[in-house]
Formats: structure tokens, sequence, C-alpha cells
């Protein structure tokens, strides 16, 4: 029997350096533990995976993948840098970035998650993890947060849409705050339920940072990423397809009609069809609803018209049109200040294109309501499914539910705003979903 030796000695090499890395790892997973014991949850949530020659560390939400030769050179180099990679890459999945890389632009969001992660780790002062490059770090963190207004991904994110970082400047950021490579971080349909375990640990960690904080001192940028984390985010268009109605169509429905019968009988029976095409098909489609905009003086322009195009485009991309509509787009702030008729798909786009806000006072959404049921009682609505308002959040809500659905959109999320009725729905929209779009773009 004849033993190659070469082999031999490089898997033994092989095994050698995939046990030592293992070790690193652990050490370092012993570390952020011992510091942080509110985070033995999602550390457990996280297997590690060897990944040769991939030259980092990364995750997919599952796995934390690991290039062990890599460990073994950046351990050796310093060791928290081992404790650092594994935290900042932990830290990504309680805060689940990975599950939001459906951004407009995938580059900002990488450096928005990376710069919110980083913050928290500098605000921890955790010794097992601290970096040569800190003090930099920490400053640049404090100039961001002037600008920025908040150090959270979401926050970041639009700040840098607004403002985008020069190439010197992406540069710069990346080589303080870059830990992990982010390529794992495209949705798949096998990460829907990692997504909602994420969220499950990321509460359990919110839980039990309360009784860590008063022992110690906490971080204020960690609990905000974290409510950040585990808000709900609504499916707008899954909540706008509660305002359909089931209809008839006078149309063939071909899907219950032989054609082969049909046939036969005209040609043997003296022109006498066996079956007969059924006239009426059901479909779901959008018939009559009010969209309601506050125009108070917080609520601007191009943002509303963003809304407009958003939710037009959702109805045209389902299909959800009628050839005729009944939809009323009423604009109030304190009282109602017009109330514009929408019947078919033209007039649509003739009023984002054309339609001009009215208002800029106070906010009270009492009038919308109470239009809406003297729209009612003179017969304008046979049907109506719902009522969508638009708004900053900041005005007085009706007290009595009215018998059709409400959803009550909202621009980002915003802590001081108050509830909105039980028997309400509630939908946040991030500013950059509303970016100006062409009337009817996506909307075949």
């Amino acid at each position: 029997m004849s033993v190659n030796p070469g082999k031999s000695s490089a898997e033994a090499s092989a095994v050698q350096i995939n046990d030592l890395a293992k070790q690193v790892l652990s050490l370092s997973r012993d570390s952020i533990l011992v510091s942080l014991r509110f985070l033995d949850g999602a550390l457990s949530a996280l297997k590690p995976t060897v990944r040769p020659g991939s030259g980092g560390m990364a995750t997919d939400g599952i796995s934390l993948f690991y290039d062990p030769v890599w460990v073994l050179q950046e351990y050796k180099r310093k060791p928290e840098r081992i404790t650092r990679c594994y935290l900042h890459i932990l830290l990504h999945c309680i805060f689940s970035h990975g599950f939001q890389y459906q951004k407009l632009d995938a580059a900002i969001w990488d450096l928005a998650a990376d710069l919110a992660v980083e913050n928290t780790i500098l605000e921890m002062k955790l010794t097992a993890a601290a970096l040569p490059t800190d003090g930099d770090a920490a400053m640049k963190m404090r100039v961001l947060k002037e600008d920025a207004g908040g150090l959270t991904a979401d926050r970041l994110y639009r700040y840098f849409r607004q403002s985008p970082p020069s190439p010197g400047e992406m540069k710069e950021l990346k080589s303080l705050f870059h830990r992990d490579e982010h390529a794992l971080w495209k949705p798949r349909e096998e990460l829907a339920v990692t997504k909602e375990q994420w969220k499950k640990i990321s509460e359990r960690v919110r839980a039990d940072l309360k009784s860590f904080t008063r022992a110690k001192g906490g971080s204020e940028t960690l609990q905000k990423n974290l409510e950040e984390a585990v808000r709900d985010r609504y499916d707008y268009g899954a909540i706008l397809r509660k305002f359909t109605v089931t209809s008839e169509d006078i149309r063939v429905n071909d899907e219950e009609f032989d054609y082969i019968y049909y046939h036969y009988g005209l040609e043997h029976y003296g022109n006498l069809p066996l079956v007969e095409p059924l006239e009426y098909r059901e479909s779901t489609k959008v018939k009559e609803f009010v969209i309601a905009i506050d125009t108070s003086a917080s609520c601007r322009g191009a943002v509303v018209r963003g809304f407009l195009n958003k939710t037009y485009s959702i109805l045209k991309s389902t299909e959800n049109f009628f050839d005729r509509i009944n939809v009323h787009i009423i604009q109030c702030d304190n009282e109602i200040q017009s109330d514009t008729k929408i019947t078919d798909q033209d007039e649509f786009d003739a009023f984002i294109r054309y339609g001009k806000l009215q208002g800029f006072g106070a906010t009270d959404f009492r009038p919308v309501f109470d239009y809406v049921e003297t729209l009612r009682e003179q017969r304008e609505f046979e049907n109506l499914k719902g009522l969508i308002y638009f708004t900053d959040g900041y005005g007085i809500y009706p007290e009595k539910m009215p018998d059709y659905d409400v959803i009550f959109a909202f621009l980002n999320e915003d802590e001081m705003r108050a509830p909105v009725p039980s028997w309400s729905m509630k939908v946040v929209l991030e500013e950059e979903e509303l970016e100006e779009q062409e009337p009817g773009k996506n909307g075949g």
C-alpha cells in the first residue's frame, strides 16, 4: 500500500489550521459573552462555518463563515481584531441589516450599516474588541451625528442619500468601519424564516439589555438600533390589496369554457353548441376608495407626490384597476381644501402630473371622515372599501370607528407620534421609497 507523504502532510497542516482557527473564534465568542451576556442567544444562533480562501468573515444570517488562514493571520497581528469582527457581524444580524438589502443603493446601505454597528461597539467600550483606530473612528462618528441627527443605519442611509460621500470620504470611512463582506446579504427565499428568527432574537436582546444597563450603564445607540430592528415593517403593497372588492366582469371565462365540446355541437347538431360560454368571471379589482392627503405645513409637496406615485404604481402593477374607477383624492389640513374625483387612469395621470397641494395649516383628521360620510349619504359611493390617509401623524383622530378599512400612512418612524386608533391600520413608508418617478412607471 503506497502512501503520499506530501498529501498527508498538507492534510495534517490544514486540520491543524482549522483547529487553531476554531479555538480563536471560540475565545472571541467567550470574550463577547463575558462582557455582554445579554448576547448569549444571538451568539448561539450563528453557526461558525469554515470557508477557506474567502479572505475574511461573513454571514448570511444562518452561518458565520470564516477563512481559517485569515483568522490566524489577523489574530497574530492583534487578537482583538477577530473579536471585533465577530461582534460586528453579530450586531448586523441583531439589527437585521442583511434582511434590508433591497435598499435603493446597496453601497450606501453597506456603509450605513457598518457605521451603525461600529458606533454601537465604540459606545460599549469593550476592551476585548478595542482597536488602535477607535479614537479616529469616534471623532468621525461625533461629526456624523451632528450632521445626520442620529446613528442608526436607516438614519445614516437617508443622510448619505441626500449628501453622498466623495470617493475620498468613502475610502476613509471604509478604512475605519469596514470589517466583513456583505455579499451573502443578497435576499433569498430560504432566509424568510431566518429573518423572523433574528427579529425574535433582537426582541430578547432588547429585553435582556434593560437589566444589564441598570447594572453597568448601557449604549444609547444599541437601544436605538434594537428599536429599529424590532419595529414592524409593513408591506404597503400587501395592505393596499385589502382595498379590493370581488366583482364580476362581463367577459368570456376562458378558464371554465371547453372549446372542444362547443365546436363539436356546432358541427354535428345543427349549430347547437353543447356548452355555452360563461359570460361572467369573478375577479378582484379596486373599485372605490378615498385617498386623503394631509396638507399641513410639515407634509412637503415632493413627498406627497412620491406617495401618490407609489400608490398609483402598486395599483396598476397588480392590475387592480377597473376601466372606470371611483377614487376621491381629498386634501385637508384642519379643514377640507379640495376633493378631486378620479374615474379613469387618464385622470389619475393628470392629477399626479399637474395637481396642486392646498392648505398648509394645522392638522385635524376628523373633517375628512365627516366629509366621506356626507358623500356616502349623497350616494357617491356604492361600495366604499376604504380610506388611505397620508400624514405626519400629528393631528386629532376621530373617536368613532367607520365601517370601512382605514390606513394611516406615515413618513418614517417617529417615537413622538401618537398611536393610531385601534380600528385602523398603520404603515410607515421610508423617505427613499417615495422618490420621484414618472406617473405610471412600472405600472404596465
